[in-house]
């Protein structure tokens, strides 16, 4: 099933005014700094496909940009739609309570988050590094940038790799 060219041109017209984005496997891979930037638009609006997609033609005269999640193909869009609803959502003002929250964490600086801990400091044994515990807030600022570096160099290679090319 592809959708056809003519229904979608109709339900996209009253939305001329808004960045139109079709969700497909050929677009570009989504990142931390698309949902950034969409987050500062007035309108947005998702096109989602359904099995085999769109007519190609949607893509070529009614949208602004493509976008994928990744490598991997679902029957519709609508996930992928979601994951950006909540990507672009959670950057609006207000949306996390504390407007700081988004600025220190992952992708924002090439690097993955550092662990987070919670109480109590020991949990049969698994303790809180005694840095968190110090008071000492150079420090731990400094762990927490080697932890960054750590985790991204271990866990994503590829993002450690992109960081330092």
């Amino acid at each position: 099933m592809v959708l056809m060219v003519g229904p979608l041109e109709e339900a996209l017209a009253p939305f001329e005014d808004a960045h139109r984005i079709l969700l497909t496997p050929a677009g570009r891979l989504l990142e931390q700094s698309v949902l950034d930037r969409w987050a500062t638009l007035d309108h947005l609006v998702l096109v989602c496909g359904r099995y085999e997609g769109v007519d190609e033609r949607v893509a070529e005269h009614l949208i602004d940009e493509e976008v994928s999640i990744g490598d991997f193909v679902l029957a519709g869009g609508e996930i992928a739609a979601l994951a950006i609803v909540e990507g672009v959502a959670r950057l609006l003002p207000g949306a996390l309570g504390n407007d700081e929250s988004a600025v220190t964490e992952s992708f924002r600086d090439g690097l993955l988050e550092e662990p987070h801990y919670t109480r109590p400091s020991d949990h049969h044994g698994w303790e809180v590094p005694d840095v968190l515990l110090s008071g000492d807030h150079a420090r731990i600022e400094a762990w927490r940038k080697e932890q960054r570096e750590i985790r991204t160099r271990t866990r994503r290679p590829d993002l450690w790799e992109r960081k330092n090319d």
